[in-house]
Order: structure tokens, then C-alpha cells, then sequence
């Protein structure tokens, strides 16, 4: 088992490459119907998640059999399910959901090693990938989104994109390598020097992490920014200065407050509303830099653009991650990262329905499905 680089191209097997297109490609595993079954949940339309059971799949050649542990619900997951889609992707045929998975390698050469798995299978031959910027490649296939994803019992996938997880990790810390690894990118895009002033709008999952990598990194003050109470205080729990809540009278003003009334030098918007793009903005120094990870639900994001043109602000949008997990491994097995005490709840995956309707409501923060539970 290696661990990935965006120069070398990785076995990808059948499917026809989809990305943010409409999802029209059934699964690509090859499966084999020798009797041998499987537990897998699959959206079948708004809020419609069903567990049944299917044929196990059979690795490819480049592939390991990897039985799942865990699953992590994320935020463009329940897009899906409350809506039947996210951004200009629809779902046209019953999809495995789950890109931030964990699990243990059955069978081969490295039968019994725990893993995280990268849920993101690029071409490695197009110029994106081998400028190293595999997040780009326009033929990616990701779990959950154009190919079946990780709520099922066993998945069949490049074992070039299974790193190996350390003993201390559970497989929750594991899935939620994933999300870290999309905040450590758009940490990467913002730049924060050591000594600046960060502020961070919306405080899911992937918004903790980044208040806990801006807080690593050394920043002097971060200040984070979000609705619901117990988020804020989770996010005073795992490192902000001060936690604002958005809907206050006079939050412009006590953002100025905040940040010494001399605006972030970085303003990361992790919430996927125009609100929290505005408020994002307004953060930002003259000159400042507002890095947009929330991804907005009907696929349209509006800001204030006399404000940003007149402080000449740099807006920079990510898409998903690079080669992060060996950086998420270590940052959270040297606990520069606390990443256990944001997963909130775990289910069966005979429970995906109950976890998905839960998560939905945005209560507690992360949930977890335990396909082996």
C-alpha cells in the first residue's frame, strides 16, 4: 500500500467519468453474485434512503477490498438528501452516499491494515493531475457523487488511495480525516500568517477544524461566527477567542469590534450561504483574503461587491483537497487536531435513514455510521 501523489495515475476500472455534471453512471464496482451479501443504504430520492441487501464487490486489478467501519455525514451528503442534489448534479438512479470513510483492508497482502480512503479517483494523466492539482482533474470520480460511495458494508477501491491509519486513531478520527483535509486546503488558500487576525463563518465540522488549524498555524485571534448554540460552543471549546452569533442585532459592528477594528487578514466562509459570504466580507481587512468552502445549495453565491472591490480583497474557492491525508494523519496523531470530540453521534447502518433525518436538522455535529456496528 503507497501513499498517493497527484503525478501517478491510479486504476480507475469501469464507469464513465462524471463530476459535477448531471449523475447519469450507474456503480462501477464489479460485483459477482456467488451468494455472498452485503449491507448497503442507497438515496433513492428526497429523503428516501433504504437499506437492503446486494452482491459484495470484487476488486479490480490496483484494488483492495475494504471493509467499512465508518462513515461520516457530510454537509454536501445532506444536500442529496433533502434536495435530490447539490449544485448542478442531480440524482437520476439510487446512489451510495459517503465520501468520508474508514475502514480495514480484507484480504491481500495487506488483509487487516486499517485505512482512511481518499474518495477522490483522478484520471492522473490530464494536465490538472500532473501539475499536482488532482482536486481539479475534470474526469474525477468521487464516492458518493457520480460513483457509489462508503455507506455499504465493503467497498472496492485503488488501493494507491488507502493510507494507512495509526493505532491511536479510532475509525471515527479516521473519517473524519476527509472533512480536516478539506479545511487544511482551504487553510493552505488563505494563507494566515503566523500572528494574524482569522475569522471563520459557520462552525460545522469542517468549520472546528478550521478554527483548530488557524489556532495551530499561530494566528493572534480568531474569531468564529455562527447560528446555532451549541456550534458556538463547541467553537469556544476547541480554540476561537470569541464566538458571534449572526443573527444578534449589530453583528457588523461587533465583528468590527472583534477584530480590532481592523478587519481579518483572513476570513474563511464555511457555511454555503450568502449570508455567510456577506458576513465574510464585511470580516475582511483591506486587502484581506476570503476563502469560500460552504457550497451553496441551489448552486449560486451573491456577495457585496462594492465592499470587496473597495478593500481590493482576493477571493479564492475550494474544491474539495490535494494530497492531504498524510498532513491530517499526523496533525491529529500528534493532537495538534482534536477531531474525536466533534463527532457528536453514531448509527448502524440499519439506522442511515434516523441518522441522515438527524443530521438534517443540524443537531449535535458530526454523525457517524458504523456499517459494522
Amino acid at each position: 500500500m503507497q501513499q498517493r501523489c497527484g503525478k501517478d495515475p491510479v486504476e480507475l476500472g469501469s464507469g464513465v467519468p462524471v463530476d459535477d455534471g448531471p449523475v447519469d453512471d450507474g456503480p462501477v464496482d464489479d460485483v459477482r453474485d456467488d451468494g455472498r451479501r452485503m449491507r448497503v443504504a442507497r438515496l433513492h430520492g428526497v429523503g428516501d434512503v433504504r437499506v437492503t441487501d446486494e452482491s459484495q464487490p470484487v476488486p479490480a486489478t490496483g484494488e483492495s477490498l475494504v471493509r467499512v467501519t465508518a462513515v461520516g455525514l457530510c454537509g454536501s451528503d445532506l444536500h442529496w438528501f433533502t434536495d435530490g442534489g447539490i449544485g448542478d448534479a442531480q440524482l437520476t438512479h439510487p446512489l451510495v452516499l459517503g465520501h468520508e470513510f474508514a475502514g480495514v483492508v480484507v484480504g491481500g497482502p495487506d488483509d487487516g491494515q486499517r485505512v482512511a480512503v481518499d474518495p477522490a479517483r483522478p484520471c492522473g494523466e490530464c494536465e490538472q493531475c500532473l501539475e499536482g492539482n488532482r482536486n481539479l482533474c475534470p474526469t474525477v470520480l468521487f464516492a458518493g457523487h457520480g460513483v457509489d460511495g462508503g455507506l455499504r458494508q465493503l467497498v472496492a477501491w485503488p488501493t494507491a488511495l488507502l493510507h494507512r491509519v495509526p493505532d491511536a486513531l479510532s475509525d471515527a478520527d479516521a473519517a473524519m480525516l476527509e472533512p480536516l483535509g478539506v479545511a487544511l486546503h482551504a487553510h493552505d488558500l488563505g494563507k494566515p500568517r503566523t500572528g494574524a487576525v482569522v475569522v471563520v463563518v459557520g462552525c460545522g465540522p469542517i468549520g472546528l477544524c478550521q478554527i483548530q488549524l488557524a489556532r495551530s498555524a499561530g494566528a493572534r485571534l480568531v474569531v468564529a461566527v455562527e447560528l446555532l448554540a451549541h456550534r458556538r460552543e463547541a467553537a469556544l471549546a476547541l480554540g476561537a477567542d470569541v464566538v458571534l452569533d449572526p443573527g444578534s442585532d449589530g453583528i457588523l459592528e461587533a465583528l468590527h469590534a472583534a477584530t480590532g477594528a481592523r478587519g481579518a487578514d483572513v476570513a474563511f466562509e464555511v457555511a454555503g450561504t450568502d449570508d455567510a459570504v456577506r458576513l465574510a466580507v464585511h470580516a475582511a481587512k483591506p486587502g484581506g483574503t476570503v476563502v469560500l468552502a460552504g457550497i451553496p445549495g441551489d448552486d449560486s453565491t451573491t456577495f457585496p461587491a462594492s465592499i470587496a472591490r473597495r478593500k481590493g480583497l482576493t477571493l479564492k474557492l475550494v474544491r474539495r483537497m490535494k494530497e492531504m491525508y498524510p498532513r491530517t494523519i499526523r496533525l491529529v496523531d500528534d493532537g495538534r487536531v482534536d477531531v474525536t470530540s466533534i463527532v457528536s453521534h453514531t448509527f448502524a447502518l440499519d439506522r442511515a435513514d434516523e441518522a441522515f433525518r438527524l443530521a438534517s436538522e443540524r443537531i449535535g455535529l458530526k454523525i457517524i455510521v458504523a456499517p459494522g456496528a
